[in-house]
């Protein structure tokens, strides 16, 4: 009985053990499974790079302060962040990648570069 490829339904030619019929097959039939998961990741890593690339235009200088309406009308989402940083004294920092921003009080934000 001949094995055929899930992608093409071909018959597979070779190795006992194959389960395509060639690269291209199992590329598409593997892209087409992973399809949705792929596209939640981009998402996210859009949303990420996209508020790291506003710190990184707001904070030219290694550390600043600015406004949540400053951050907002760049389009920043404060839902999607890499870590939390909490110090010593309890101050918690929300990093996206090298980039971070403090919650200060009256709506203020200071932006900080890790080194």
């Amino acid at each position: 009985m001949k094995k055929l490829c899930p992608e093409c339904n071909d018959p597979i030619v070779g190795r006992t053990d194959k389960k395509f019929c060639s690269d291209g097959c199992r590329n598409s039939y593997n892209n087409r499974v992973n399809k949705d998961q792929k596209n939640l990741i981009r998402n996210i890593n859009n949303r990420l790079r996209k508020n790291w690339r506003i710190l990184e235009s707001i904070n030219p200088q290694q550390k600043t302060k600015t406004t949540r309406d400053k951050l907002i009308a760049a389009g920043f989402d404060f839902n999607y962040f890499t870590s939390i940083y909490t110090t010593k004294s309890g101050t918690v920092y929300y990093f996206v990648y090298d980039q971070g921003y403090l919650p200060l009080e009256n709506q203020y934000y200071a932006v900080v570069k890790r080194e």
